[in-house]
């Protein structure tokens, strides 16, 4: 499955029941894109493991690693899970944290449960803001042509996210340009992936409330759109001014199948 191009292999670990252990293990070989199927990550659908789900969503990156929560993995794992039995609106858990999702025809909405506070934070003599929404994320303002040189933006996402400072346990990096009060275009080296990828969801987030930060915006709901290389990306949220905290985050973006077979591990 893909959502705004950020790729998932997909299981419904109900039936096979592979063991966590053996998920890890064959999680790199099946999304490496030479010699698996090809993915930026793992996404698999588990029987409940807390009360007051649906189901439990278990993520891998690319590399085994456990990424936590993963934003347009979930919204692709909700419509995979909408047509596997589940009703369009439900509900599910990423560890401890429950998630809820909203299918619609095209799209696919995750609510987050988390609060978050954009801070300064300084990386080698560079400043940037470090937002976690529901994952560790550091943000980097950027000008001019500064998003369309690969390159330099692989170079210094490896460095910030294998610095001491941030480790452990790393950090996803994301380049920003605003565009305007509401709409922003974003660039992301992820942690587990080692690369830019088309997008990534929880990226959107953090970028989006560090832009209403690092714009001194004063509304107290804002929407924004996230334009990244694989498309367009919705990031909502709400602010207290008092002391400055982000809740009801709100992902919103395009999910599709792309193919379905079957692979031996």
């Amino acid at each position: 499955m893909e959502g705004a191009g950020n790729d998932f292999i997909v299981i419904d670990n109900r039936e096979n029941k592979f063991p966590l252990e053996e998920i890890v293990n064959f999680t790199p070989t099946l999304c490496d894109r030479k010699f698996g199927i090809g993915a930026d990550g793992l996404l698999v659908l588990e029987y409940p493991t807390i009360p007051e789900v649906d189901y439990t969503m278990l993520y891998r990156n690319a590399d085994g690693s456990d990424a936590g929560m993963c934003g347009n993995g979930s919204r692709c794992l909700a419509l995979f899970a909408s047509q596997n039995g589940f009703k369009n609106k439900h509900s599910f858990n990423v560890h401890e944290n429950i998630y809820k999702a909203e299918v619609f025809e095209n799209e696919v909405s995750v609510h987050f449960p988390v609060q978050v506070s954009a801070s300064k934070i300084e990386i080698d003599g560079e400043e940037f803001l470090k937002a976690d929404a529901a994952t560790e994320h550091v943000i980097k303002f950027v000008q001019g042509e500064a998003l369309k040189d690969e390159k330099t933006l692989v170079e210094t996402g490896k460095k910030i996210r294998m610095h001491k400072k941030m480790n452990p346990p790393g950090t996803n990096v994301n380049f920003v340009q605003v565009q305007n009060n509401n709409s922003i275009k974003v660039q992301t080296y992820e942690r587990g992936v080692e690369n830019l990828t088309l997008a990534c969801g929880t990226g959107a987030l953090a970028s989006a409330v560090a832009s209403h930060s690092y714009q001194q915006n004063p509304d107290t709901h804002s929407e924004y759109d996230v334009h990244v290389e694989g498309g367009l990306l919705k990031a909502s949220f709400d602010y207290n001014p008092q002391n400055k905290i982000y809740t009801n985050l709100i992902l919103k973006g395009p999910a599709h199948f792309v193919f379905k077979g079957i692979i031996s591990v």
